[in-house]
């Protein structure tokens, strides 16, 4: 008699769950168990192998969060008969959590050899030796708390904070018994876990459904359920015939690549990734020693780095995996950062740090990017992936977009400059992929590319600390090969299937411009202090490295080569995409914020001994310009006395309508609540005014900010309907002279304090607004406003290396979704002939959108986010004092705008020298732009200049040098001439101190100037 599929179905679960998996593991004895309890911070195992252990039992409870214990088990190895493994099976005392997102354990051997890890899903470790033998086994466990608790709520909690986490134990030791996996019923398990997987996607009508769950109905009929072992293989019979129908010759093709998305931090502090990334990587390694078919890839070279610092063992089997070609470096970066907020420079770097170091320790020149879950990718990415060395980029996170959904899967991304690179995103839609026969359903589902290609990535194994891939999942690849009604699945390393897509599709569709997430848009603003910490220790390193660079070669100063490198990988860690954006917990931020302390200070130590041996010591009162444009009359790579550029003075008058202030280029009203109700532009002997009749400049607008979803992470569109303006002044007051006037407005508002210095010298184009905030309060988004009387389609954002357009208009859902976007340094609205440059100097979340008044005016509102308060993971975000410095530049257009950006980032440095210095390196034309000087990582000698185009349009123009040099080449980002593939910029020598280039929009270059003997 037919019985409907669904009856088939509960009743398969049923046997599954209470005959099947109860039978895989047959327990000979518990194991003896000792304990040692570290509360503070992990200890190596060379302390823990001669502690004083005591007796603990399974039912104890165990773990405050954040500590670790430390278990000695013994026992004997049992006798194996055919078809049985002596395993140790171990239960920390999992709770169902998400694996990654609780205890987890590190097996060692007495002699301190690692052997695996213990996760929810990997709870064995094979036992050595020969039947009756005595073993040994030390375990490291770690209580790490669920600060997630299960992505459901997002509730605050003290957790993420060692201060507040409290000392109740977390867990509850469960299980630790010797005991033998029975093949036979392990193997059982998984072709029914397959066949049934797979049969919940075909239609319930066909044939193959049929056949399938008639076999699965049969293998229940055939073991029996109180001698599950001695029957399993009669269960097995049963499917085989199912499990050996071959796929179609259509069918998706799968590669799966083993992989473990580690997080350099998040809901865990730093130390603890490094054992995270120990376990994940011994795991891997110990299931490669059964499985060698099976590939693993892992990116970050920081994540290596580690391992060879604190797991020189497990690193040098790390190494013989690599060359043996198991374990497969990928990505090309330091860290998978995020790209939207680090400085070009700093994404360049990132790529150099990353692919040097995979060259230097394995040979590897690595040609992916690697960044499934980064917030949204940069236009500068594509350019600088490729001048780095990089073929292909794979990406993942455009799969949580919550409005549109990304037409391509796998496409040619094309840059800000024209660059393509060859880009697959894995309809799949998860890093973390099971290998379940839904997942695979649901790539071949939804690839985009159907008719023109079909093959598509899997990046399979539990992710954060989670374990990486499983045996089990390396199971249900091997029955999901070649299966009917499935796609085909190939275990694959990255470079094999970005290899093969690329020859089976030879013209992808194009993406252009910037990937912009539609999710995630907090992270532009949350946790302020890395946002400034990140921006100021960018241009500090370039400041750095100018001035010794000017040091070594016109003196005796030694360049700082190791320094330097150390600073630029701390700086480079925190890119990483939960420390800059804001989105980890409290223990990771206090620690960046600390970091961000001691890096400043290193670094304005080599630039003070930098400027000592190049300008001497002594009385000169000098200035130092580091940046790329002109100051007070100092060029860049200058130190001289700076000087008042223009006559005039500034004018200060107190009316019924305000205060205010002008020179001959600016005049700007404050009014009684402290905001600009008028700026008159002056320039070129016209007045126009730049705000809004009745509307203002340096609006604070405080908002109410709770994210329907992830708190640190989300601004969401409704927190436009709840505003509350700051307009309780609290005191005014001026300070004025002939060269400079500062009016001072306290304001307050709830329980916070804002005091802005609003500040205009007598030679400025532009109005520089201090702002200084005691910030008080949770769940709110305080925004500072400019609303413009100009009308124009987009708006223009500063990005790494150029700046992007994009639309104020809301004619698609694409550009509605855009409601709050990243710049740098500034943003920039004109009309033809008249623009408004609004820079900044620690913010990066900015909205810009079409301003009506009553009248029927339109203008464009420009605000910039300043701070945000969530909750979670950190309910402490953003409490305390925060600095902050906007510039608006009436009558600029885009050239001004660069040139304000860098003015406000990058002041001039005061320095009590002996004489006056001239610029190293000089370019003639504003629009190329001289962006790192630095001697070449290969310590030659030579110098690196790197350069890019900053207005949009070809320019050529001349470097002059004033350091003799023999020669110079284009190279790549490595500082390698003849790079394959690289777009090489025109260069060429006209003598022995002036280099002619020529670039085209947007175009970066990287010269090196080989130095005389």
């Amino acid at each position: 008699m037919h019985k409907p599929s669904s009856a088939v179905t509960a009743r398969v679960r049923r046997w599954m769950h209470e005959r099947l998996e109860p039978a895989i593991h047959r327990t000979v004895q518990p194991a003896a168990i000792m304990g040692w309890q570290v509360d503070g911070e992990p200890v190596p195992f060379t302390q823990a192998r001669h502690a004083q252990y005591s007796a603990i039992a399974v039912g104890d409870a165990w773990g405050q969060p954040w500590s670790t214990l430390w278990l000695r088990l013994s026992g004997q190895v049992p006798a194996v008969a055919s078809g049985e493994r002596a395993e140790l099976v171990i239960d920390l005392g999992f709770d169902g959590a998400q694996p990654g997102f609780q205890a987890e354990a590190l097996v060692y051997r007495p002699d301190g050899s690692i052997v695996k890890a213990i996760e929810p899903d990997n709870v064995y470790v094979p036992l050595e030796g020969t039947p009756g033998s005595d073993f040994e086994l030390f375990i490291e466990a770690a209580a790490n708390p669920d600060v997630g608790e299960r992505f459901v709520h997002f509730s605050p909690t003290a957790l993420g904070d060692r201060a507040t986490a409290g000392t109740a134990p977390l867990y509850v030791l469960r299980r630790c018994d010797v005991a033998l996996l029975q093949e036979s019923v392990w193997n059982l398990l998984h072709d029914v876990r397959v066949l049934l997987s797979l049969a919940e996607q075909l239609d319930g009508h066909s044939t193959r459904h049929a056949e399938i769950m008639r076999a699965l109905d049969q293998a229940v009929d055939a073991v029996d359920p109180h001698d599950v072992v001695a029957t399993a293989e009669a269960g097995r019979q049963s499917l085989a015939a199912v499990l050996a129908q071959p796929a179609a010759a259509s069918s998706h093709r799968i590669y799966a690549v083993g992989h473990a998305h580690i997080d350099s931090a998040w809901l865990w502090p730093v130390r603890e990734t490094q054992r995270k990334i120990a376990r994940t990587f011994a795991n891997v390694l110990a299931l490669q020693h059964e499985h060698p078919e099976m590939v693993f890839a892992a990116s970050s070279a920081q994540q290596y780095q580690w391992m060879k610092q604190h797991q020189p063992a497990l690193y040098q089997r790390i190494r013989e995996a690599i060359a043996a070609g198991n374990f497969v470096p990928v990505g090309s970066m330091w860290v998978e950062s995020d790209t939207n907020l680090p400085g070009g420079e700093a994404l360049v770097r990132q790529f150099v740090q990353g692919k040097n170091f995979f060259l230097h320790e394995f040979g590897i020149d690595t040609q992916e990017v690697w960044l499934p879950d980064s917030f949204g990718y940069t236009a500068a990415l594509p350019q600088i992936a490729r001048a780095a060395g990089a073929r292909w980029m794979l990406t993942q996170k455009m799969s949580w977009n919550e409005t549109n959904t990304m037409p391509h899967h796998t496409f040619l991304w094309e840059g800000l400059d024209g660059t393509r690179i060859f880009t697959h995103f894995p309809p799949v839609d998860t890093y973390s992929a099971n290998l379940r026969s839904d997942e695979l359903a649901r790539a071949e589902r939804q690839y985009a590319e159907k008719g023109f290609a079909r093959s598509s990535l899997v990046p399979y194994g539990h992710g954060n600390g989670g374990g990486g891939p499983t045996r089990d999942m390396v199971a249900a690849a091997r029955r999901l090969a070649n299966l009917e009604g499935s796609p085909t699945v190939r275990l694959s390393s990255p470079s094999e299937f970005f290899a093969e897509a690329e020859a089976e599709y030879e013209r992808p569709p194009v993406w252009s411009g910037e990937m912009y997430l539609e999710f995630h848009r907090g992270t532009y603003t949350s946790q302020a202090a890395m946002k400034r910490g990140n921006r100021r220790s960018e241009h500090l390193l370039r400041e750095a490295e100018l001035w010794a660079t000017h040091a070594a070669v016109t003196g005796d100063f030694t360049y700082p080569y190791d320094e330097l490198n150390d600073l630029w990988q701390q700086v480079l860690l925190l890119q990483f995409h939960d420390i800059l954006p804001g989105t980890s917990i409290a223990w990771v931020h206090q620690e960046a914020r600390e970091q961000y302390r001691r890096i400043e200070n290193r670094v304005h130590t080599i630039i003070a001994n930098a400027l000592g041996s190049v300008a001497g010591e002594g009385d000169e009162d000098l200035r130092a310009n580091a940046g790329p444009y002109p100051v007070r009359g100092v060029a860049f790579g200058e130190i001289a006395t700076p000087v008042l550029v223009g006559a005039g003075a500034v004018r200060v008058e107190r009316t019924a309508s305000g205060i205010t202030i002008e020179n001959d280029h600016v005049r700007a009203v404050i009014d009684a609540h402290g905001r600009l109700s008028s700026l008159v532009s002056r320039r070129s002997g016209r007045e126009r005014e730049v705000l809004m009749r009745e509307h203002y400049g340096n609006q604070l607008v405080v908002h109410r900010d709770t994210p329907t979803q992830w708190d640190a992470w989300d601004i969401d569109e409704h927190y436009r309907r709840h505003s509350s303006e700051v307009l309780d002044v609290r005191d005014v007051t001026v300070d004025e002279n002939a060269q400079s006037a500062t009016v001072t407005i306290e304001r307050t508002w709830n329980n916070s304090v804002f005091e802005q210095e609003i500040r205009l010298d007598a030679d400025a184009e532009s109005l520089l607004i201090t702002t200084r905030a005691d910030w008080n309060e949770q769940q709110k988004l305080v925004k500072m406003g400019f609303a413009l009387d100009i009308f124009t389609e987009r708006a223009t954002s500063e990005i790494q290396f150029g700046h992007v357009h994009r639309p104020l208009h809301t004619n698609t859902s694409w550009d509605a979704a855009r409601f709050e976007t990243v710049a740098h340094r500034w943003v920039h609205v004109g009309e033809p002939h008249f623009g408004v440059a609004i820079a900044n100097d620690a913010t990066y979340g900015h909205d810009m959108t079409r301003l009506t008044t009553a009248r029927g005016d339109v203008g464009t509102l420009v605000r910039l986010s300043l701070v945000r308060s969530p909750l979670y993971p950190d309910p402490t975000t953003d409490q305390g004092t925060h600095v902050w410095q906007v510039s608006i530049r009436p009558d600029s257009q885009i050239p001004d705008a660069v040139a304000e950006g860098y003015r406000l980032n990058v002041p001039l440095r005061s320095h009590r020298g002996a004489r006056a210095v001239a610029p190293l390196i000089a370019s003639d034309n504003p629009a190329i732009v001289v962006e790192a000087v630095k001697l070449a990582e290969d310590r030659s000698g030579d110098v690196i200049v790197r350069l890019y185009e900053a207005c949009g349009g070809r320019a050529e123009g001349t470097i002059r040098v004033s350091c003799a040099f023999t020669g110079v080449h284009s190279t790549d980002l490595l500082e390698r001439s003849g790079a394959e593939g690289l777009r090489a910029p025109g260069v060429r020598r006209i003598d022995d101190s002036t280099v002619h280039v020529s670039l085209r929009a947007f175009e970066i270059a990287t010269l090196r100037l080989q130095r005389s003997a």
